[in-house]
């Protein structure tokens, strides 16, 4: 494995210092909970190994909410532990995947780290980032091991619907491959969420976590989804080889959670609805951005208009470094840096307000 660090990784926010940074704008989660707003007691919790499965009280209510059996689910260190397993467990060196790009880093850079021949399926804005099912089918050969979308989105915020995730499932089966779905922001979604995509079709892996919907990314939970035995039996012997088992303070954290998730959820539902608006509102009212309207998670990925001539570089270093704001270049996703994602429900409102427009001030000064 050739293993090297990503642009996102080495820029992350926790990296360059929050302290440096006045309006964080590159989060692609909501506000990080503290474990003393959700009255959960850890006290009589015994630290033993736990089940190497998960903790089969969560997996119930994951499965539940899933319309799965306990048995199709099991917990990782995060979703980027279950990204790493499906990929390294349906993927050697020279296998064939279709991967969506843009995407979330890790969803291409570990296929790529393999060794895997990647054809990427490009969304584009001038296409509104639609996905394109006669591409998706025309990539799939008899050699793909795996396809690999997410919805909603990262970084743009667009979704399917119903409709075309059946469809792109009945590509799935049909080509004999299977379909890897990062579902970290399906709660997020702006109108009807999705079914999980792994109750459809036991060729379906579906993965979600505890981190960008709920802000507790700080007790990596993640899980992975799938109604293929032999593929369960797989991941979890990848599982027991990386970590043999996840944190028992995390999984009882996550539990309790999700026990009384409509509690909890309910308050950041309406953030993300209010700064979603004020962020829309914003988009309406100037004419140097462009996007595409997300329809679900907390994120958006505008760029500066094409006709505008910029200096990239200076704009970026300015915008932080002179303006105290941070967004997600889009050298983060292998894009222009014309492109950048804003996470819109990380920060306070006063500072996501005070955020956009240091954008505006910073392209101004950057302008050829």
């Amino acid at each position: 494995m050739n293993y090297h660090r990503m642009p996102i990784e080495i820029e992350a926010p926790e990296g360059f210092g929050y302290d440096k940074i006045d309006c964080n704008l590159s989060e692609s989660s909501v506000t990080d909970q503290k474990l003393s707003d959700l009255g959960i007691d850890l006290h009589n919790l015994t630290l033993f190994y736990g089940d190497h499965l998960g903790l089969p009280s969560l997996r119930e209510i994951i499965a539940k909410d899933a319309g799965l059996s306990h048995e199709n689910i099991l917990t990782t260190s995060g979703a980027a532990a279950a990204l790493f397993i499906t990929a390294t467990s349906l993927l050697n060196k020279g296998d064939h995947a279709v991967i969506m790009k843009t995407n979330y880093a890790t969803n291409i850079e570990t296929p790529r780290m393999i060794g895997a021949n990647i054809s990427f399926l490009n969304l584009t804005f001038e296409n509104n980032y639609r996905l394109d099912l006669d591409g998706l089918d025309s990539l799939i050969t008899k050699d793909t091991k795996l396809v690999s979308l997410t919805y909603p989105h990262n970084p743009t915020g667009v979704m399917i619907d119903q409709n075309t995730l059946k469809q792109i499932i009945a590509i799935i089966e049909k080509k004999g491959t299977y379909l890897l779905l990062d579902e970290t922001y399906r709660e997020m979604t702006f109108g009807d969420k999705l079914p999980v995509a792994a109750s459809l079709s036991n060729r379906v892996i579906s993965v979600s976590s505890m981190s960008k919907a709920y802000g507790l990314p700080g007790i990596r939970m993640g899980w992975l989804s799938c109604q293929n035995k032999k593929l369960m039996e797989t991941f979890l012997a990848a599982k027991e080889q990386i970590f043999i088992t996840n944190s028992v303070v995390d999984e009882e954290i996550a539990f309790h959670y999700l026990s009384k998730k409509e509690k909890h959820f309910a308050p950041i539902q309406q953030s993300i609805k209010k700064n979603f608006n004020i962020l829309k509102n914003f988009m309406d009212n100037q004419n140097t951005l462009e996007w595409i309207e997300p329809k679900g998670g907390c994120v958006c990925f505008p760029r500066i208009r094409p006709s505008i001539k910029i200096d990239l570089q200076k704009f970026h270093y300015d915008l932080l470094h002179n303006y105290g704001t941070y967004v997600g270049r889009g050298t983060w996703f292998e894009v222009d840096d014309r492109y950048f994602r804003i996470g819109y429900n990380w920060d306070k409102t006063e500072k996501l307000e005070k955020g956009l427009q240091n954008i505006l001030k910073a392209i101004e000064g950057a302008i050829l």
